[in-house]
């Protein structure tokens, strides 16, 4: 059984001031860095195989304070990247509201892709770790991605608000994708 735990990444300063981040590469602030150090902490009481990390730096930076203490293998995967928000980048939700009033942001990844590309990525560690335990530092679009199409859009995308640092535990068992758990914070 592939055991699967995602973990937002910690805070930047776009988070904190409310900016829509995307592709943009912003790294993580101080606050992010100790909610990486307790996810580090808490994630050390069991065994892990790998760490995948999203390319973008504040998913970087949470991987790396997380391997010191777990000292297990680090890749990079671009499934995980965050979406692409095309125009709406960099924007605070007033200004976005006020600019974008009907939620359609000029070059923004389509859904459809965001899920394929991201299910993809799953797919690809069940294959790799198919009795593995991996953990997944990713964003808040990847997670609530996938929330949304393991839960047939119960929950996730537009309907739940993840946490900065946050675990989500999905594994695969008897041929379906199930989510244990989400938004867990008890760590922090």
């Amino acid at each position: 059984m592939t055991a699967i735990c995602l973990i937002r990444h910690g805070e930047t300063d776009w988070n904190k001031e409310g900016r829509i981040q995307g592709k943009t590469d912003i790294p993580m602030n101080q606050a992010g860095m100790v909610q990486a150090e307790k996810c580090a902490i808490y994630l050390a009481k069991c065994k892990w195989d790998v760490i995948i990390s999203s390319p973008l730096s504040r998913a970087k930076q949470t991987a790396l304070i997380i391997r010191k203490k777990l000292q297990v293998p680090i890749m990079e995967m671009s499934s995980f990247k965050e979406g692409d928000y095309g125009d709406a980048e960099g924007m605070t939700k007033e200004v976005r509201e006020r600019t974008f009033p009907n939620r359609e942001f000029p070059n923004q990844e389509s859904r459809e892709s965001l899920i394929g590309r991201v299910m993809s990525g799953i797919q690809k560690l069940h294959e790799a770790y198919p009795d593995g335990r991996v953990l997944v530092v990713s964003h808040g679009g990847v997670i609530n991605a996938i929330l949304a199409e393991l839960s047939n859009g119960e929950i996730g995308s537009g309907k739940t608000k993840l946490s900065h640092a946050c675990l989500t535990n999905i594994f695969y068992d008897q041929g379906k994708w199930m989510i244990k758990d989400y938004n867990q914070t008890t760590h922090l």
